[in-house]
């Protein structure tokens, strides 16, 4: 319960949204460095947190997809349940290949069957408020001072793919937005000093007076 909350009124930010805070490369790097490499649940992680990672997907989408719907070889997954119930094919970079090889390799030597990919050491599905708790209790352990989440990687994603030249249609695809209108939402993420700071930098036509 936050504080200050008194039991049976409504939290003082229900309903409130706050913008996805971007994590670099090295704040990701962390949170999966505390995952464990060896025991099967860090394995799982590990592979849940690159698979968010580097596809974008919805947490939802993640935990809901099965082995059968991962393709190692075109670096893709089949999301049978998309937002607004669409059946599409997903693509995730190959850097999350080994993660997520590694997590089916475990399946397999623990004896699992069917079920979701990112199961429970039992095969059962995983919830994501454990997906939100885990990711919060590995920021803490980091340092890291952001509001870490799920959706906060799917950001993280968009700009990465903004920053390495993709267009916003094909990030927008990636994505399985609507609409690149979306996924220009995603990308304002600039603060003024960011972008004051972008302009000093930028080498600009000189004028010949």
């Amino acid at each position: 319960m936050p504080f200050g909350h008194q039991a049976g009124q409504p939290a003082a930010n229900q309903g409130r949204k706050f913008p996805a805070e971007i994590l670099t490369t090295d704040e990701v790097a962390a949170l999966i460095g505390g995952c464990s490499a060896t025991a099967p649940t860090g394995v799982r992680n590990r592979a849940m947190i690159w698979l968010l990672y580097r596809s974008g997907l919805r947490i939802s989408e993640a935990l809901d997809a099965r082995p059968a719907d991962v393709d190692l070889a075109r670096h893709s997954v089949r999301v049978l349940d998309g937002k607004g119930g669409k059946s599409t094919v997903r693509g995730f970079h190959p850097s999350a290949d080994d993660a997520v090889a590694r997590w089916l390799d475990t399946r397999r030597h623990l004896g699992i069957r069917g079920g979701p990919l990112l199961c429970t050491l039992a095969g059962g599905p995983v919830r994501p408020v454990y997906a939100r708790n885990l990711l919060h209790r590995l920021a803490g352990k980091a340092g890291i001072g952001k509001r870490v989440h799920p959706h906060g990687l799917r950001h993280s994603y968009a700009v990465e793919l903004e920053n390495a030249g993709l267009t916003v249609t094909a990030i927008s695809k990636l994505l399985g937005h609507s609409s690149p209108a979306v996924t220009s939402r995603y990308l304002d993420h600039l603060s003024n000093a960011d972008a004051i700071a972008a302009l000093t930098a930028a080498e600009l036509p000189e004028l010949a007076l």
